[in-house]
Formats: C-alpha cells, structure tokens, sequence
C-alpha cells in the first residue's frame, strides 16, 4: 500500500490532511534482532485490513485526512538519522499538522521529541516499554536505542510504564515517582491515574511494541515476557486521552515476521486508535 489505511485517495492528500504520518524505516543502532526498517511498510500494509469506523471512540477519523508521509531520509549516522526527523517533524509543525511516527527503532524518537518541545516548551513524554532506554550512551552512541529516554529527559518530563528490564547504569537516572514497572501493575488499575497525574498538560506518546506482552505482540525486536496485555493498555490510553491534550506520538520498534501478521495488524490497529482519540478530544 502507498498510504496508510484502505480509505479513498482524496483523504490521503497532503494538503488537506489534519494528520501526518511519517514512516523512519531505521534499524541503524539495534542488537538483537533486526528488522525494524521493515516496520513502518509492514504497518501500512497491515491497514489494509482496519475498517474506517472505531467502535470506542464512534468516529471516522480518516475524514479529517491522514497523509503518509513520502520522505526519504538520510542514515548514514545515527546523529543524521536523528538530525533529519527533527527538521522533518519540524517541517509538519510549522504547518500545524498532527503527527505520529511509524518505526522502525525506537531511536527514531529522539528528532521527533526534541522538535516537538521546541513548540510546547512545558512537553512530558510518556513512554510505554519493556525497557527503560535510560543508558547516556551505548557501544560509544548518544543515539542509540537503548538511549532514547536519556536524551528525553534532557529536554522533557518522562513518565515510563511497563517497564520490566533495567541495567544498573540506568538505575541513577531512574525518578522513581515517574515509573510504573510492569510487575507492579499487573493487574491493577490504581496506577492509571497516578501516571497520569505525573505528566504536564501537553504530552507526546512514545510507545515500543515490546511493551506489550510478547503473546500479543511477538515481532519485536527485544521480546520481553510480562507485558501489557491489549485491554488494559486501552483502558490507560482512553484515560490518558481525555485527561491530557497528546499533540504527538510515535509507535516504534516492529520487526514483521514473514509467517504471522498479528503484530502488525496490533500495531496498525493502535496507530489509528490513537489517531481516533485525538480527533475524538481535539
């Protein structure tokens, strides 16, 4: 497919879309399995299969117009990787567009973050994940994957849930009050509010597939037993929504396996519930 979701072509249309789409098909600094450049494509192709009427939210979001974005970018270096989304995401803000980010690796929204606090200075982050992202560096990168939250933090509140994996590098940049680990919250929901409660007005959703419980969500590209199951994960969001104003969002590390299509029909099934909510509460 060109565009995402199986909508007629007028509503894919640049020029009139609210939303924005833009696939990063990186995979530059991952080191488990690879594949996550195939994650943007794989999530358009999979939204093929979506219906254009969201039962949660009662809306046909696709009628405000949702544009995929062409781009071509430049990875030569993870710095020019990130460099080129910045002004990329930039580019689309300066025309009041609502983006969100199709991934490939989660360091793809390390650009998109920082253009975004350009425009709302008092941004948080809410990141879900299995893992913290938390490292200053790694194997000599700033920019690295396992980094993304690090550079977060240096420009925006991070609020992180479902976290289940740690190194102890991590652990001195670690708020305490500002992670849900996925052990604590298995089950519970007194700590929807809580998080919430942890981010300022305006919030940009940065979510790792591997958040999600490896039986939903098995092509990813560092598993992790003990995630967030779909429900639950919906219940947060629709809270999140009408509690907070999301002005982005990104949906990052896919890696499509060529024998199953369930992760990236979840994947694409969660773009457009996002973008659903948006329009539901703008």
């Amino acid at each position: 497919m060109e565009y995402f979701l199986d909508m007629p072509s007028e509503y894919a249309r640049v020029e009139s879309a609210k939303y924005v789409l833009l696939p990063v098909p990186y995979d530059g600094t991952s080191t488990f399995v690879k594949g996550a450049e195939k994650g943007p494509q794989a999530i358009i192709n999979a939204s093929d299969s979506i219906e254009l009427y969201d039962i949660q939210t009662e809306i046909e979001a696709y009628k405000s117009g949702i544009y995929t974005d062409k781009h071509t970018y430049s990875f030569a270096t993870p710095e020019k990787m990130v460099a080129e989304v910045r002004e990329r995401v930039s580019f689309f803000l300066q025309q009041n567009k609502k983006i969100g980010l199709l991934g490939g690796e989660h360091s793809i929204s390390i650009g998109a973050i920082q253009s975004f606090t350009q425009k709302y200075p008092n941004l948080s982050v809410l990141q879900i994940d299995a893992h913290a992202d938390l490292r200053d560096t790694y194997n000599g990168c700033l920019n690295n994957h396992a980094c993304v939250m690090r550079r977060a933090q240096e420009v925006a509140n991070v609020v992180q849930v479902g976290i289940r994996n740690v190194c102890m590098e991590e652990k001195k940049y670690i708020i305490p009050e500002n992670i849900y680990y996925a052990y604590h919250i298995c089950g519970k929901i007194e700590w929807m509010q809580k998080a919430i409660n942890r981010l300022s007005e305006n919030v940009y959703l940065t979510i790792d597939l591997d958040g999600f419980d490896p039986s939903i969500v098995p092509a990813t590209g560092t598993p992790l037993p003990g995630g967030l199951l779909w429900n639950e994960t919906l219940a947060f969001l629709e809270l999140l929504f009408t509690s907070k104003k999301v002005v982005g969002f990104d949906v990052v590390e896919l890696c499509p396996q060529k024998e199953s299509k369930i992760s990236d029909v979840l994947a694409a099934v969660l773009v457009y519930k996002i973008i659903s909510w948006m329009e539901k509460n703008d």
